[in-house]
């Protein structure tokens, strides 16, 4: 495991912005209102060859316990616990707070080494801010500017005492990769990491059933609706009670999406552009109802995003413990799902509480093997076997009384399965009929309800006229 760092500070002081400048991306969503970090986010940093793993938390805030700016705190004060040094930033330009004095007499009693920087300390304008903050007790402040990334060298020095010396090999599983990473053409190994995004509406429960999954409050939740604004990501092993054995998940947190009408403020845009980049680094994804709504327009738009984007798809339909008439509302979103989503039909249905656990083993192991589908790849004998059957029983039309040619099918990539049809006259080609193909493919091929991709392609006529 590589040394673990927490940045600590009020709101507004630069904490993302730091954390950013130390991953070399901008992994943490950053404006310039305050609190918009609210959950913990981690990131590999490495400071000139200096490798720690980086930790963004919420802003320090002296509220009710009960509040959501109470429980963003006890989420930044667990943090702490396990970490090998503490980042303290303030505002080198506004000062040394009350705030900033209450959050040094915390850290004081942690008995965690401390690093402390004066953000925005670019120009003039920060040196008094610098010269105060020796009274916070911690030694000389780094003079920082994480806008700019000046000071980089003395942030180095200050913490290279406290990371030297722990264990620092270069494990990096705890850590994702970078977002886009290309890995459709490796090998498919099913005992490896199963990247498990769990999207929907605000308040469907995402973050509670993360916690629940992972065993401990990991993740900020409350009865306020939009909590969640990063998407985040965890490394966790689930107990599989069938192999009874553990197996690697990165479940992935993200904000709810709601109609595009509503979404008219800069941050939560900024959020549901974040759980959209969160899809496409997804493997599975898991579309969380809420029972005590139903099925709504909104959930077969974010159904189809997710299709779209050619990840494997699962509806989970949360709160199942307080659902009313549960018989009904299973039945009744099965055929809406039906039909909304008649591109891909029978995507996994489960019915899971988030407050209780039920349902929640079910559902990782159908992600498992819906995962399995969606990666798999079908020889070119046995595929182009499956091809001149369903041609056989089911020849294609002939428009205009001039025959359609279809000559053979190779699948081009997996994940998502993708396959590329040779033949002539293809552009004649009726779509009811190309998805007779695709729905065969994945009826007789064993792909399940994971989306499909069906390219047609006709060769060139070397004398046609240029």
């Amino acid at each position: 495991m590589l040394p673990q760092v927490i940045i600590i500070g009020r709101p507004n002081v630069g904490k993302s912005t730091l954390f950013n400048r130390l991953v070399g991306k901008k992994l943490a969503l950053v404006d310039d209102q305050p609190g918009v970090t609210r959950d913990r986010r981690f990131g590999d940093a490495d400071l000139l060859g200096l490798k720690f793993t980086i930790v963004d938390t919420a802003g320090w805030e002296d509220l009710d316990p009960e509040t959501l700016p109470g429980r963003m705190r006890q989420q930044t004060e667990a943090s702490l616990v396990g970490a090998d040094v503490a980042l303290f930033v303030i505002d080198a330009r506004a000062g040394v707070t009350p705030l900033d004095e209450e959050i040094a007499r915390y850290l004081r009693s942690s008995r965690i080494p401390i690093v402390l920087m004066a953000n925005k300390a670019e120009g003039r304008a920060g040196d008094p801010g610098l010269y105060d903050a020796f009274a916070l007790g911690f030694g000389e402040p780094v003079a920082f500017s994480a806008e700019h990334g000046q000071g980089l060298a003395d942030l180095f020095e200050a913490l290279r005492p406290h990371i030297e010396g722990t264990d620092d090999d270069d494990d990096d599983d705890d850590v994702p990769p970078p977002e886009g990473a290309e890995e459709e053409e490796e090998e498919f190994d099913p005992e490896s990491v199963l990247k498990l995004a769990i999207v929907g509406r605000p308040n469907a429960g995402k973050s509670t059933l993360i916690n629940k999954l992972l065993g401990e409050n990991r993740l900020l939740t409350g009865p306020e609706a939009g909590i969640t604004r990063d998407s985040i990501a965890i490394d966790w092993q689930w107990f599989d009670p069938t192999s009874e054995a553990y197996r690697p998940v990165r479940l992935i947190d993200t904000a709810g999406m709601r109609k595009k009408a509503q979404v008219v403020e800069k941050l939560e845009k900024m959020s549901v552009a974040d759980a959209r980049r969160a899809i496409d680094f997804a493997e599975v994804v898991v579309l969380l109802l809420d029972a005590t709504r139903g099925l709504e327009h909104q959930d077969l738009k974010i159904a189809s995003l997710v299709l779209e984007e050619g990840r494997a798809l699962m509806i989970a339909i949360n709160k199942w413990d307080v659902a009313e008439d549960p018989s009904a509302l299973f039945n009744g979103v099965r055929a809406a799902l039906d039909e909304g989503l008649a591109q891909v039909r029978g995507v996994p249905l489960l019915a899971v509480s988030a407050r209780t656990g039920k349902g929640l083993d079910q559902m990782l192991t159908a992600a498992f093997d819906i995962r399995s589908a969606w990666s798999k790849r079908v020889p070119t004998s046995a595929l182009n076997r499956w091809f001149d059957d369903a041609l056989a029983a089911n020849p294609p039309p002939a428009p205009g009384g001039k025959r359609i040619k279809l000559r053979y099918i190779t699948q081009a990539r997996t994940r998502p399965p993708s396959f590329v049809m040779f033949g002539t006259r293809l552009d004649q080609l009726p779509e009811s009929y190309r998805r007779y193909l695709v729905n065969g493919i994945r009826r007789e091929l064993g792909f399940d309800a994971v989306p499909i991709r069906l390219t047609l392609r006709s060769p060139t006529n070397p004398f046609a006229k240029k």
